[in-house]
């Protein structure tokens, strides 16, 4: 009872301005789409200007302890619930051949964002946080490895802005792009699929695309489905920053800090595989009310929570951050940003021309 009145308001206010911003993402104006912008930025961005207006709003006494829970518990709660909407069987057999371009573009991005972390002198966790957003799945990158490599509310908030600037960039060029240089339909579903940053542009690009050249959603769907296999990225990724933070963690350990790779450990991530394992066998039985009903329905109804989630924790990041110190720091991210989604976009275009999938 105790940690429902002291976390209960700030959990509510986190979920009021989701909603809100989820209201808002559905909104469309002609041709445009407010779901390329998507809830999570709406919401991070609604609770920056809440806290820019009314100054210790996130550290006044009934809201912090919900504000930081939702900030940290709720945005781990968001990845392991996106596992329910992962079929790992499905994923791997319609989306296997785009594995060489994926492997690519994340290599070229990860390694991108390393170089320039030190010739730009761009925060570490930042440059972590850029590079696996832009060459994973934007957001959902950020949520699972944010508390892995332990970025506090300003750094996953620079890199969430940085992300969504060159989402909307490329869902609104890229359909005319891949047209100009004249890639066929599964070419464009592979180059939206692996070289556009967060799930919600990967759809309006590809959308766009059908609509383009009256392809009645075939591209939407292929294309997302090389975005989920993307997304299982994020498993071998978070292990390998928690072995390197347990790492760095026990040189400083000879100083007399005591770490382990058990209290480092993404246990998040467990779930997270746990949760798609169950997916991917339920996917297996027989066709029945069961099945029928968990692919229909749970799942559809994991994939709109994860999203919710992950819309609260963004409101609740947002609440911790300072407007005026992000836009001054924001220079060296959005260079680095840049960097990665200009090389993510020529290295997938070059492998899908090399394999002959153009």
């Amino acid at each position: 009872m105790k940690g429902i009145k002291e976390k209960g308001l700030g959990i509510l206010i986190c979920a009021v301005v989701a909603g809100m911003s989820t209201l808002l993402a559905g909104i469309n104006i002609g041709s445009f789409s407010f779901e390329v912008i998507g809830a999570p930025v709406f919401a991070i961005v609604i609770g920056m200007v809440i806290t820019a207006v009314f100054k210790n709003f996130a550290g006044s006494k009934n809201m912090k302890a919900g504000i930081i829970f939702t900030s940290k518990k709720i945005l781990q709660w968001a990845v392991i619930i996106l596992g329910f909407t992962l079929n790992i069987k499905t994923v791997l057999s319609v989306g296997g051949k785009s594995l060489p371009v994926i492997i690519a573009t994340i290599t070229v991005s990860l390694v991108m964002a390393a170089v320039l972390c030190k010739l730009l002198k761009v925060d570490k966790k930042v440059s972590v946080l850029v590079g696996v957003g832009s060459s994973i799945c934007g957001g959902s990158a950020i949520a699972a490895t944010a508390p892995v490599i332990d970025a506090d509310d300003e750094e996953i908030a620079q890199s969430i802005s940085v992300i969504f600037l060159f989402n909307v960039i490329a869902a609104l060029i890229f359909p005319t792009l891949g047209n100009a240089i004249g890639l066929s339909n599964d070419g464009f579903a592979l180059f939206a699929g692996t070289a556009v940053n967060d799930t919600s542009s990967v759809t309006a690009a590809a959308s766009a695309w059908d609509s383009m050249m009256s392809t009645n959603g075939m591209v939407l769907a292929q294309a997302t489905t090389v975005k989920l296999t993307r997304t299982l990225a994020i498993i071998p990724i978070t292990l390998v920053l928690a072995l390197m933070r347990t790492r760095n963690a026990k040189k400083a350990g000879e100083k007399g800090t005591k770490v382990s790779l058990k209290t480092i450990f993404p246990w998040f991530i467990l779930y997270f595989v746990v949760a798609s394992l169950i997916t991917t066998a339920v996917s297996l039985l027989p066709t029945g009310s069961f099945a029928d009903f968990y692919n229909d329905y749970f799942v559809a109804g994991a994939k709109w929570l994860a999203k919710f989630f992950i819309a609260m924790a963004m409101c609740a990041i947002g609440l911790n951050t300072n407007i005026v110190n992000l836009i001054k720091k924001g220079g060296k991210p959005i260079a680095m940003g840049f960097c990665c989604w200009v090389a993510i976009a020529a290295v997938s275009l070059v492998i899908q021309h090399v394999l002959g999938y153009w």
